[in-house]
């Protein structure tokens, strides 16, 4: 089975803090739109979110066992995990269509907001992910995520995300341009 990872879990350093995945395939997964946003007001940061929509959200698709299922599950929680489509999923790469597609959505959350702002530690960590792939999948990420209007908090001198991984200094000029082009 897969599950579509368009957050922190398209960065391998960060999805390996959770759990073994096969190689993540970068896809665009249609019919679904990303944003800023809290499950609840218990959230002390605004994660990514998606739900189903007009749209299309960029990721990867990761190939994952029973075992790890449960762990992404935990990860997760708060979300509910659905199922995608394989003709929701567009890639130039071969993935097995007869596998289930997982993908972990909200379809109430609520806005981003001075005391659950969006963080840098967090943007930090996804954009790299999407440099993984290429520099164009992180444009696309940037273009494709609404929500960059409210709250954003630069805490690299004192990362506030749990997950943090996979970041190098080297990359912030890139990932502030990025997003500058947004903001």
């Amino acid at each position: 089975m897969y599950i579509f990872g368009y957050g922190s879990l398209m960065n391998s350093h960060s999805r390996q803090l959770t759990g073994q995945t096969g190689k993540a395939i970068p896809v665009i997964a249609h019919g679904l739109v990303r944003s800023w946003g809290k499950i609840d007001d218990s959230y002390t940061i605004s994660p990514l979110v998606v739900n189903s929509g007009e749209g299309q959200v960029n990721g990867v698709l990761l190939e994952i066992d029973d075992s790890a299922l449960v762990e992404f599950d935990r990860r997760e929680s708060g979300y509910q995990r659905v199922s995608l489509q394989p003709n929701q999923i567009e890639t130039e790469h071969e993935f097995d269509p007869s596998k289930p597609i997982w993908v972990y959505v909200t379809e109430q959350h609520l806005q981003p907001c001075e005391k659950s702002p969006i963080v840098q530690s967090y943007v930090d960590t996804v954009i790299c992910g999407c440099l993984e792939v290429s520099e164009a999948f992180a444009k696309h990420f940037v273009e494709h995520t609404l929500g960059w209007h409210y709250p954003l908090i630069n805490d690299r001198h004192n990362p506030i995300y749990v997950r943090l991984a996979g970041v190098c200094q080297s990359k912030h000029a890139l990932i502030d341009n990025l997003v500058a082009s947004v903001r």
